[in-house]
């Protein structure tokens, strides 16, 4: 399942508004990338979003 190693944002639900308003299901997916993290000193590779990759090299 696509789920953020770090936060745990998933898959959220919601619809498609077409012109006349009438409401088809859609999905609304994390951007999720494949990074290298260090971690109590040695390399992981995680499943990261880009909104936690973004806050991990801000504070490093």
């Amino acid at each position: 399942m696509a789920k953020c190693a770090h936060c745990g944002k998933t898959t959220t639900f919601g619809h498609n508004r077409s012109f006349s308003m009438r409401a088809t299901n859609r999905t609304f997916r994390p951007n999720l990338q494949k990074v290298t993290v260090l971690a109590n000193g040695s390399k992981i590779k995680k499943l990261l979003c880009t909104k936690c990759i973004r806050t991990l090299v801000k504070t490093a």
